[in-house]
């Protein structure tokens, strides 16, 4: 059984900076692609950002480019999401999601992941 670790959340002011970590524990698993999603209180689950093991391309979502950044350590089979210059409407729950199918579908949709974290709130106060 794979479970994936978040870690990193908290309460930041506006401006501030958090970085999530994520990582997978139990068996053996060769992550493919890791993803961060969001989710806020009355929304839906939204894409933030993913980035492929190998080659290491990332991909954001348009309102997140320049502010966060995906990264990932292969040696500690950890991903990594740094946000900066946070604002309130980044508060959500963020979750961290994993695959090990290079060829699995659009890197952009929920659907496509099978591994999934339980979640870690981010809040930004004003």
């Amino acid at each position: 059984q794979v479970q994936l670790v978040e870690s990193g959340g908290g309460l930041v002011q506006a401006g501030g900076s958090l970085r999530l970590s994520c990582a997978p524990s139990g068996r053996t698993f060769s992550v493919a692609v890791m993803s961060w999603f969001r989710q806020a209180p009355g929304k839906e689950r939204e894409f933030v950002a993913a980035i492929r093991w190998s080659g290491s391309s990332t991909y954001y979502a348009d309102s997140m480019k320049g502010r966060f950044a995906i990264s990932k350590d292969n040696a500690r089979n950890t991903g990594y999401l740094q946000m900066n210059s946070l604002r309130p409407e980044d508060t959500a729950v963020y979750y961290c999601a994993a695959d090990q199918n290079y060829l699995g579908g659009s890197v952009y949709l929920a659907r496509r992941y099978t591994y999934w974290g339980q979640g870690t709130q981010v809040t930004v106060s004003s």
